[in-house]
C-alpha cells in the first residue's frame, strides 16, 4: 500500500488540519483506491507562537504600516479575475458602482412597487434557507443575505439596473463576502473557480436571473476599479502578511532559523512507514519536505510532489538552508513533481534550476491571488497529477 505523508503549508492548525487533511484524503481517494494518507501536522510541534501574548506588537492604528507597494494583482489581461480580486477586497463594490449610476429620485405612481422590494424579498427567503446553497464556499451565506437585504445601497443599484442584472450583482456579492471571509481566517482550503462560479450561478437564478447569468456586468462594473479595491485588501491584511502575531509569517521565520526540528520529525514520521511512500508539501511544507530529503536519503519515499512551493526560489536566491545554488540536487532525492497556479504569487518554478529531476505542471483553480495559493487542495486536476505519478 502506497502511503503519501501530507506537508501543510504555513498558518495551519486545528480544526482547519483535520479539515484539510480530510479533504485531501477524499481528493486521493476519489482518484485511486488503497491509498494510506498521513498526516505530518508540524504546526502544532514546531510553529510559531507569541510566548509573552503578543507583547512584542504595536498597537493598531487608523493608519497601515510597513508594505508601501500596491497589491500584487493577477495575471496581466485576465479581466475576470481581476473582477474577482475587486470583489473579494469589498463585496460591496460593485453595488456601490451600480448605485452611483442611478439617476435622482423620482416620484413613483400610487400602488407601484419600488425596484428593490422584490430583490430584498427573494434576499430574505435566500436567508431563511440557511447556508446550505453555499455549501461548498463555507458558512455565512444566510448573514450575508440578510445584511445585503438591508443595505442602504440596494434601493439605488435597483433603480439603476435591470432585475436580472441586480440579482446577478447580488449573487456575485454573496459568493465573494463568503471567499473573502475564507481568506481572512487564512482558510487552506478555498474553491477554485469553477466551484465559485457554480454557486454564484445557483444564488443568481434564487434571485431571479437566468440559467447561467451570473457574470453579466461583471468585467464591465469593476475592471476600472480593480487595483484600487485589491489596494484596499492588501491594506486591511497588512498586519496578517507581515507581523508575527500571524502564524504564517512566524511559521516561516522560525523554520528558517530553526528548522532542524521541522525536518527531524518528518524523518521519524516516513521512517516508521513501509514503502512505497511519497512526500505531499503545500507552500512552506514542500520546502521542510524538500530540505529533508535533500540532507539525507530516505529510501522509502519514491515521489517528492509540491505544491505552491517556494523551495526553487530559496534555492535560487541561497536562502534555501539544505542546499545552495549552484550546487545540483542530489541524486538521493527522488523524482520530484512541482505543482503551481499561474496566479499564485507564491509558486515557482523547479525545472531551468534542476533540468531532469522536476517536472513542474501549471494547475489553474481560476482564482485569483491569494485565493489561488489556498485553491489547490479543491482542485480536481491536482490529485489527478499526483495520482498519475504514484508509485
Amino acid at each position: 500500500m502506497t502511503a503519501v505523508v501530507f506537508v501543510h503549508g504555513t498558518g495551519v492548525r486545528e480544526p482547519g488540519l483535520s479539515a484539510l487533511v480530510a479533504r485531501v484524503t477524499a481528493g486521493l481517494a476519489a482518484q485511486r483506491d488503497g491509498l494510506r494518507v498521513v498526516s505530518y501536522a508540524w504546526g502544532a510541534a514546531h510553529g510559531a507562537t507569541l510566548a509573552a501574548g503578543g507583547a512584542s506588537l504595536p498597537p493598531l492604528s487608523g493608519t497601515t504600516r510597513g508594505l508601501g507597494e500596491g497589491p500584487a494583482g493577477p495575471a496581466p489581461g485576465d479581466g475576470t479575475a481581476a473582477a474577482w480580486a475587486a470583489l473579494y477586497a469589498d463585496p460591496y463594490a460593485e453595488l456601490a458602482l451600480a448605485a452611483a449610476g442611478s439617476g435622482p429620485a423620482v416620484e413613483r405612481p400610487p400602488g407601484s412597487v419600488p425596484p428593490q422590494q422584490c430583490i430584498r424579498a427573494l434576499l430574505t427567503a435566500l436567508a431563511a434557507r440557511g447556508d446550505t446553497p453555499a455549501a461548498e464556499l463555507g458558512p455565512g451565506l444566510a448573514r450575508a443575505a440578510t445584511d445585503l437585504a438591508s443595505h442602504p445601497l440596494l434601493a439605488p443599484a435597483a433603480d439603476a439596473l435591470d432585475p436580472a442584472d441586480l440579482a446577478a450583482l447580488a449573487a456575485r456579492s454573496l459568493t465573494a463576502r463568503l471567499t473573502a471571509a475564507a481568506l481572512d481566517a487564512d482558510s487552506p482550503l478555498v474553491p477554485v473557480g469553477a466551484t465559485r462560479d457554480a454557486v454564484t450561478g445557483r444564488i443568481a437564478e434564487a434571485l431571479g436571473a437566468p440559467p447561467h447569468g451570473s457574470e453579466r456586468g461583471l468585467r464591465s462594473y469593476l475592471l476600472r476599479t480593480a487595483g484600487a479595491v485589491a489596494t484596499r485588501a492588501v491594506e486591511r491584511r497588512r498586519r496578517a502578511l507581515t507581523e508575527a502575531a500571524h502564524p504564517a509569517a512566524g511559521d516561516i521565520l522560525r523554520y528558517l532559523s530553526r528548522g532542524a526540528a521541522f525536518r527531524d520529525g518528518l524523518r521519524t514520521l516516513v521512517a516508521g512507514l513501509e514503502p512505497p511512500v511519497a512526500v505531499v508539501g503545500h507552500s512552506l511544507g514542500g520546502i521542510i519536505a524538500l530540505d529533508t530529503l535533500v540532507s539525507a536519503p530516505l529510501p522509502q519515499v519514491r515521489l517528492l510532489v509540491t505544491a505552491g512551493s517556494q523551495g526553487p526560489f530559496l534555492y535560487e536566491s541561497g536562502s534555501l538552508p539544505s542546499l545552495e545554488h549552484p550546487a545540483p540536487l542530489p541524486s538521493h532525492v527522488p523524482a520530484w513533481l512541482n505543482l503551481y497556479d499561474p496566479r499564485d504569487l507564491l509558486g515557482y518554478l523547479g525545472a531551468g534550476l534542476f533540468p531532469g529531476r522536476v517536472t513542474d505542471v501549471a494547475v489553474d483553480s481560476g482564482q485569483p491571488f491569494p485565493a489561488a495559493h489556498s485553491a489547490y487542495w479543491t482542485n480536481p486536476a491536482v490529485y489527478r497529477h499526483i495520482v498519475d505519478r504514484l508509485p
